[in-house]
């Protein structure tokens, strides 16, 4: 992460306090469970492996799922109090999800801190009306929005008290299906620091304005304009769009998305029954995806979900997979034991609340098979201390199958090492699985938090894609020992591309890579024939030893079917520097300036 001058809207160095990890905390008094329907409410999972039993789908969604509807009382104490917990808890063990039933809702302000998400229980955005604002602002953190991770705002209708609602937040922090009926400003109070960030799905009837942002991602969206650009503002598929302008301002432009499906999400069907709506896949797609009425999808009822609870072991995760029910992650922190493994075509896998799963002993997360459809949302990887080869796989080493009409969907599922605690990983991600569509993910090394140091959460590889035709759409990868991103798949696509090198090298030669001066932030493997990525940018802050050089940012093939547009490369006031942007072409950045070095088109 980093930081930018709010007077100005231009870059400057400024560093964030490094904060311990927060204490566990107990649940919030006077805040009840959801109340689910009564064919929902009468089983809850079970938290033990029942090998002898069959599991069954459905329960109550837990504590730490809060459900409103119109006449709920003291709904505003409610939203205070979560806020209070969560405000300034970033490596805390709360998770909460605030979810409310369609109708109205006047005077609101929700206010959200680390691990909280608001969703409406909607069809669509406009069925969930809230009469204020879905705030993030950053006085946690003296107006510096450049931490502002892990929140999330979802299928929901604003109009705004003053006109404007507040969206100041960082990495992994999704604003999706959103209707605003008026702007959004994506800047703290006092246009402080500001390093964010993606938006999905969403209506913006006035006007966004970034203002400090220096990276901003907006997907298959209509907007009223858009105010300004520090380093890249990147845009497909968005109505009201700024004209391609790359490098001044900083916009990349594309009419459309290549290929997209937006995330699964839940919603109350004939007032309290709860179902989960798979949205349909489009190609080159525009605009939202609600505009016209009832989305076009599926939907599967709660009863095909095995509701999980923090306690269930991995054994009993598989179990429920291998009988055919999808998995539902409710808020909290899952200590897994074995991978959980996604063998069935179509499998979803949603998670509430920022749910977080840390492997034990070194295992792998998670590892889906070659099949078509799954669908992989809204949950969080913390590495543990105990390295792990990988984290997450999607397909097996050698997958080939085509999933052209049905491919895996990974959608806000983040990855950390370190921060919370010691945590170790050779790589992060591993794609295999051909057509795959990584949309909007943060994979973090990181540099700030309890249990980091160059060699203390080492990790070497970000995201590894091995499959052919995999599309990353807002790509966030940072702070990695070595390359942060390898692609050696073919005919691979990147939408969005945002990367910051680690902070803590020692010297020059802990990042030497052979004869090459540090390893590329962004590596497309030598023999790939076709490959093309729009809106790419690097970062250096090498903050231990500031004489660090990286050659570049990007490296790739020389070959016509290897194609870049908008490339830009900076250093954050001097510390470290790079001599090109991508192999040998783009000029040096130098100085304390921190202006960007930038490549309009590449080869």
């Amino acid at each position: 992460m980093h930081s930018s001058s709010p007077e100005s809207v231009t870059p400057a160095v400024a560093r964030r306090a490094v904060l311990g990890a927060a204490a566990a905390a107990p649940l919030l008094a006077g805040l009840a469970a959801p109340q689910a329907s009564a064919s929902t409410r009468a089983t809850g999972p079970s938290t033990a492996p029942a090998k002898s039993r069959r599991l069954r789908g459905g329960g109550d969604l837990g504590p730490n799922v809060l459900v409103f509807d119109p006449s709920t009382p003291g709904i505003q104490a409610k939203l205070d109090e979560v806020f209070a917990r969560q405000e300034s808890a970033q490596f805390g063990t709360g998770r909460y999800a605030l979810l409310f039933k369609p109708g109205t809702y006047q005077g609101l302000n929700a206010q959200l801190g680390f691990y909280t998400s608001i969703a409406g229980l909607g069809l669509s955005p406009d069925d969930t009306t809230i009469h204020g604002d879905v705030t993030v602002d950053a006085g946690w953190f003296g107006g510096n929005a450049t931490q502002n991770f892990w929140r999330s705002a979802e299928n929901l209708a604003l109009y705004p008290a003053n006109g404007t609602n507040r969206w100041a937040v960082a990495q992994a922090a999704p604003f999706r299906r959103m209707h605003v009926h008026g702007g959004l400003d994506l800047e703290p109070t006092g246009y402080g620091w500001a390093s964010g960030g993606y938006i999905a799905d969403s209506r913006i009837e006035g006007q966004v304005g970034p203002y400090s942002q220096q990276q901003w991602y907006t997907r298959d969206s209509a907007i009223g304009s858009w105010l300004n650009g520090v380093w890249n503002m990147v845009f497909s598929g968005v109505e009201g769009a700024p004209a391609q302008s790359f490098p001044n301002p900083p916009y990349t432009t594309l009419d459309s998305t290549p290929v997209s499906r937006e995330k699964p999400f839940l919603y109350a069907d004939r007032g309290d029954e709860l179902r989960v709506f798979l949205p349909q896949k489009r190609v080159n797609a525009r605009g939202v995806t609600w505009g016209n009425g009832t989305p076009r999808g599926t939907s599967l009822p709660l009863s095909r979900f095995y509701v999980a609870r923090p306690g269930v072991t991995a054994a009993t995760l598989n179990q429920a997979l291998a009988q055919g029910l999808h998995l539902l992650l409710t808020p909290g922190i899952y200590h897994l034991d074995e991978p959980i493994c996604v063998h069935r075509p179509n499998t979803v896998v949603l998670g509430l609340g920022y749910a977080t799963l840390v492997p034990e002993g070194g295992t792998t997360v998670m590892k889906v098979a070659d099949v078509d459809g799954v669908r992989l949302a809204g949950f969080l990887i913390d590495a543990g201390p105990v390295n792990s080869p990988t984290l997450l796989e999607v397909g097996p080493r050698g997958a080939w199958r085509s999933h052209a009409a049905n491919p895996t969907t990974v959608q806000d599922v983040f990855v950390r090492i370190g921060g919370a605690g010691a945590g170790r990983a050779t790589t992060s991600m591993v794609i295999n699985s051909r057509h795959t569509i990584v949309d909007h993910t943060w994979i973090w090394r990181a540099d700030h938090g309890t249990g980091i140091g160059w060699d203390t959460n080492r990790a070497d590889y970000g995201l590894v894609v091995n499959g052919d035709d995999v599309l990353c759409t807002g790509l966030f990868v940072e702070h990695f020992n070595k390359y942060d991103v390898q692609w050696y798949g073919e005919r691979g696509r990147t939408v969005f591309f945002q990367n910051e090198k680690a902070y803590d090298a020692p010297d020059q030669a802990a990042v030497q890579n052979g004869p090459v001066k540090g390893y590329a932030a962004y590596k497309v493997g030598p023999d790939v024939a076709t490959h093309e990525g729009w809106g790419l940018g690097s970062y250096c802050y090498y903050n231990v030893d500031p004489t660090i050089v990286q050659h570049h940012g990007f490296e790739s093939p020389t070959r016509p079917g290897v194609r870049f547009h908008d490339l830009l490369v900076v250093s954050l006031g001097g510390n470290g520097q790079y001599e090109h942007v991508i192999n040998e072409a783009g000029t040096a950045t130098s100085g304390t300036s921190t202006v960007p070095s930038t490549v309009v088109s590449y080869p």
